[in-house]
């Protein structure tokens, strides 16, 4: 039986594999910029409050390496951004659930990187890895029709805006994962993110103010902020206890399937119907990331499976 402090690691897990299914819908209330604002600002603040407990807020941000905060910082937000746009401009909801699987493309991203960004050395099962996944994510894409190149051609153009920041989420947490590592310094990082998560928030509604969306705010969108903003704060404590005290690596396998539970999640909470190509592929971007995972020597243990 994993101690608790493992324990704290599957549920940040768990809580992040809620995100796609509630960025939809709040994006189906909100719009995307307003829901990710909300969501942002609450749980940066909740952060805040988190960090109070063992340190200065100031002190910490004065603490952090500056080419760390403005780096990452706006690799974090830029993530989230696209993040939010890619869930809120799928055509449907069954196109969420494909939006979905091109942003897992991050792991195996974040250990291609990890050989040009920090030095590691892979083995013959990257390349294995690395086209399990892609083939996982033609698999999704081609889920309703012929599985052809054509295709693949002709859904992905049906809606490009939405797949291409999907795949910008991908590639700018892949960057994150790294340069957090490379840039943050020996002190402890975990207090970056609250400061990341309110700029996000700020950011987005700045950006808001210049959009037409329109947000109609009830009580269920209330709510779903409320849990969202603190399910994305709570994951980030329990992934540094996790990571700190609990065991690493049994943790950082299991952080590999979260784009299973993200799409149950979302099946689930979105009532969408999912077909069989749709968990083959899923399954083909688990293995393809933990083979990319395992061929890697050296590999970071503290990174982040966000969403």
């Amino acid at each position: 039986m994993p101690d608790r402090n493992t324990l704290c690691g599957f549920l940040a897990i768990l809580l992040w594999s809620t995100t796609i299914a509630l960025a939809r819908s709040l994006s189906e209330q909100l719009g995307p910029l307003s829901s990710g604002a909300a969501v942002y600002l609450v749980g940066g603040v909740l952060c805040l409050f988190h960090l109070r407990r063992s340190a200065s807020p100031l002190a910490t941000l004065q603490k952090l390496p500056r080419l760390y905060l403005i780096g990452c910082g706006s690799l974090f937000v830029l993530y989230m951004f696209a993040f939010f746009e890619a869930v809120g401009l799928a055509a449907d909801r069954s196109q969420v659930l494909e939006v979905g699987m091109v942003n897992y493309l991050w792991p195996s991203l974040t250990i291609l990187f990890s050989l040009l960004l920090l030095g590691k050395k892979g083995s013959w099962l990257l390349i294995p890895g690395s086209l399990l996944a892609l083939l996982g994510v033609f698999l999704v894409l081609t889920q309703e029709t012929a599985i052809s190149w054509a295709s693949f051609v002709q859904n992905v153009t049906g809606n490009p805006l939405a797949y291409g920041l999907a795949l910008v989420a991908a590639l700018s947490w892949g960057l994150y994962s790294n340069l957090t590592r490379r840039w943050a310094g020996s002190d402890d990082s975990s207090g970056g993110v609250a400061f990341f998560m309110l700029a996000t928030g700020a950011v987005l509604l700045l950006l808001r103010q210049f959009s037409m969306e329109v947000s109609v705010w009830n009580p269920r969108a209330v709510a779903e902020v409320i849990f969202l903003g603190l399910a994305t704060s709570l994951a980030y404590v329990c992934w540094d206890v996790a990571m700190r005290k609990g065991d690493i690596v049994l943790v950082g396998a299991a952080s590999y399937l979260t784009p299973f539970f993200s799409t149950l999640t979302s099946s689930l909470y979105l009532q969408i119907g999912t077909g069989p190509r749709l968990w083959l592929g899923c399954f083909a971007i688990i293995i393809g990331s933990l083979l990319s995972w395992k061929s890697v020597t050296n590999r970071p243990e503290n990174r982040t499976p966000h969403d």
